[in-house]
């Protein structure tokens, strides 16, 4: 009798272990899909900009074309507008905090904590994609911006939010304010418009022809970019000069201080810099 009331008294506990298993998995899934839906809002946003611009501007949203010099065979880029006075290519980014970088670094930082690639080195990639596609023929009209939530603050090199710059770095929400002050620029440097409405045509349709639309193709991009995302994080990080292996907390502190220039040194080592 003893027995069956011990073993009545187990059952509860096996059951709250499963329920707690299912409660972090749940989690887990709940903040990848926010994650995912904060995305398409901040998409979304960009989009109805867009769409607000002259009839004589023609856009993309999320456009995929191929490059064979991309691991994966492909550029996928958020966004191009191609206006009379510039192509602008589109990089957006949907981080929350302080954003620390530079132009010439090849990594930035969120918090001083979380690394990320220079977005512009990324976006770098994508226009020369787009030059190759159209021949090399309009390569003085493009323009560089990365867009990111107005969730973040900047602290970044000043060049990236000048108007005369054709790299420029945006909050989201300036995103078309930012592209027509760029367009009224490249009136005032040049009598003519870079490109005609026949240019404008052609261009547009060259990308359209191009794009890839195929949905699996699509999804082994995605698939094999997080794959090779999941395997650089996993990746212990290593002193530049001796390649001794360093703990997260000395990689994070190198990448945080500007005197090293987004390189990571052990302690020994960082003495010497």
């Amino acid at each position: 009798m003893f027995n069956f009331f011990k073993k009545k008294t187990k059952q509860p506990e096996e059951k709250v272990e499963v329920k707690k298993n299912s409660t972090n998995q749940t989690s887990s899934r709940s903040k990848e899909e926010l994650a995912e839906v904060k995305g398409q809002i901040g998409e979304h946003k960009i989009d109805i900009q867009l769409s607000q611009f002259p009839k004589e501007y023609k856009y993309f949203n999320d456009l995929m074309i191929k490059n064979p010099k991309s691991k994966t065979g492909f550029s996928q880029i958020d966004h191009v507008v191609i206006t009379p006075y510039g192509i602008f290519v589109i990089e957006t980014k949907n981080y929350q905090g302080t954003i620390y970088g530079g132009k010439d670094r090849k990594t930035w930082l969120v918090n001083g904590k979380f690394k990320f690639m220079n977005p512009f080195y990324q976006n770098y990639g994508h226009v020369e994609a787009l030059k190759q596609l159209l021949d090399n023929k309009h390569e003085e009209s493009f323009i560089s911006m990365v867009s990111f939530t107005k969730r973040c603050t900047f602290k970044i090199g000043v060049e990236l939010r000048k108007i005369q710059s054709n790299e420029i770095i945006v909050y989201d929400i300036e995103l078309s304010d930012f592209i027509q002050r760029k367009v009224n620029v490249q009136k005032m440097l040049y009598k003519e418009p870079l490109l005609s409405e026949a240019d404008i045509h052609q261009i547009y349709q060259s990308i359209a022809n191009a794009n890839v639309e195929d949905k699996t193709i699509r999804e082994q991009h995605n698939d094999s970019i997080k794959n090779a995302t999941s395997k650089q994080k996993s990746k212990t990080a290593t002193c530049v000069v001796c390649d001794k292996p360093v703990s997260d907390k000395v990689k994070t502190y190198c990448l945080s201080n500007k005197k090293f220039s987004g390189k990571v040194y052990c302690f020994e080592h960082q003495k010497s810099v």
